[in-house]
């Protein structure tokens, strides 16, 4: 469909971000698609006398990072095809070319061979404006169960914290159940398998009376609040034609919290203070003030110096710009906010890195916050943001909820100074050590939701196992 040169531009320019080595020619190996010939290399380095040990850990995790890819592009062009057809049923090379060039068909060149992201299809339809229109038409409009829940729950959120004059309120009693189950046979019979799982995080208003109401197994351990990625720990021993079990249930209060912002209140900020020093600062790789973050930073802000007006319009040009799309994982990705740019498109994690990186830029103290969204019947993993404004200190932002359709500001623009009470906090920070330490470099090495499982012979990455989380709501009492 493309010619030589033209082939062979777009294998550099789709692999480019993946060359980050201390070695040239491993990168041009895996720029030009070469994973096999780069694991060879790899392979070669690890068994020669050329590394000391934080080398050959760093080049062995390069090697599993370009199996992850590989798991994560297994589609062929006939594999997408059909799903395309049901709405484009005339589609042809053109088009495809023009999706694909516009970042709106994600694809890699992988040892010859051009692999499509496994939701490729399906990101297409959120991605391309014209096919988000085309199946609208094919298919009707669909009645969104998150967004009627929010018109109803959001309003009286505000209300509600309003007239108790705090910047919490609206309380609900979420009972969750957590389980993840390692495959069949993935562990030989009698090794044993360690395991971590979420754990909700103390110290927040919003998140409280949390309780541990029981666990399979008699032993265990709960990471203290100082780590930042929370998690209870536990073992156990692998049985012949058995899967196993991990499972905890978890009781607490969440509240949502509204801060009734004034721009005109909010104060200077003491650039001296640890809050200014830690959360406006680069943090490699993933929070880096790159030339195109400072040049999207200047179309966003403008002349604006208000901290909230300078936050409010990054939220809004995310919003505008980036629309939702099923993400790779993040582990295989060198810089997340410089994707979003790249491929304008991005899931909740990266929309708010995005936000943070360019918050940072821009003054404005900003961190990482995650765990799940616990909506009923939309129960999933999250990520969003908390910001920092002199005067009313750490504020939630959700750059992925976005702007609400709304003719109140207040319920409009809740997302930017709020958050609904269908949270649980796991986590406070990103790409956080795990307590305790993991022998084997994780399978999701930035955020932790999932949880994490290894053995003697190294980690059991996502397709070793799988999770599920159940939950049942109620009012508290008091």
């Amino acid at each position: 469909m493309k010619t030589i040169k033209t082939f062979f531009l777009s294998v550099i320019m789709m692999n480019i971000s993946f060359a980050q080595t201390n070695f040239p020619e491993l990168n041009t190996f895996i720029t030009g698609g070469n994973y096999s010939l780069a694991k060879e290399f790899i392979t070669k380095l690890i068994y020669s006398n050329q590394l000391d040990d934080k080398e050959r850990l760093a080049l062995s995790f390069e090697a599993e990072k370009l199996e992850r890819i590989k798991k994560d592009f297994k589609k062929s062009l006939d594999d997408i095809l059909p799903v395309i057809r049901k709405y484009f049923p005339d589609v042809n090379d053109d088009m495809i070319q023009k999706w694909e060039k516009e970042k709106s068909l994600e694809y890699l060149i992988i040892d010859g061979e051009k692999k499509y992201f496994n939701n490729a299809a399906a990101n297409l339809f959120r991605i391309d404006k014209e096919a988000k229109k085309r199946k609208l038409e094919v298919d009707g409009v669909r009645q969104d169960e998150l967004k009627t829940f929010l018109q109803e729950h959001l309003p009286i959120s505000i209300q509600k914290i309003k007239a108790e004059g705090k910047k919490i309120g609206n309380p609900v009693k979420i009972k969750f159940n957590y389980t993840l189950t390692v495959d069949t046979e993935s562990v030989p019979a009698g090794e044993i398998i360690r395991c971590w799982l979420p754990f909700p995080r103390e110290g927040h208003e919003r998140q409280t009376e949390i309780k541990l109401l029981s666990v399979n197994s008699d032993e265990y351990i709960i990471a203290d609040n100082r780590h930042l990625q929370r998690t209870l720990y536990l073992e156990k021993i692998a049985e012949q034609g058995k899967p196993t079990t991990f499972q905890l249930s978890v009781e607490y209060i969440s509240h949502s919290e509204w801060h009734n912002i004034n721009p005109d209140d909010i104060k200077a900020y003491d650039i001296n203070s640890s809050v200014y020093k830690n959360y406006t600062r680069e943090r490699a790789p993933h929070i880096v003030f790159t030339d195109e973050i400072m040049q999207l930073s200047k179309k966003i802000i403008g002349d604006e110096v208000n901290p909230y007006n300078k936050l409010k319009r990054i939220f809004e040009w995310i919003y505008n710009n980036i629309p939702w799309a099923s993400a790779r994982e993040y582990s295989t990705l060198e810089n997340i906010p410089q994707y979003c740019i790249t491929n304008m498109h991005g899931d909740c994690g990266i929309k708010a890195l995005l936000l943070i990186t360019l918050a940072r830029f821009n003054g404005i103290p900003a961190k990482w916050q995650s765990g799940w969204m616990m909506h009923p019947n939309k129960v999933n993993l999250h990520d969003w943001a908390e910001v920092y404004f002199e005067g009313y200190g750490w504020v939630p932002v959700d750059p992925d909820f976005g702007i609400q359709n709304s003719d109140n500001p207040e319920i409009k623009y809740f997302y930017t100074n709020g958050i609904d009470s269908y949270r649980l906090i796991v986590n406070d920070d990103y790409s956080q050590p795990l307590f305790p330490a993991k022998m084997y470099p994780r399978s999701e090495t930035v955020d932790f939701q999932r949880g994490e499982a290894e053995w003697r012979g190294g980690n059991l990455y996502f397709d070793k196992w799988d999770y599920n989380m159940e939950v049942e709501y109620s009012i508290p009492s008091n």
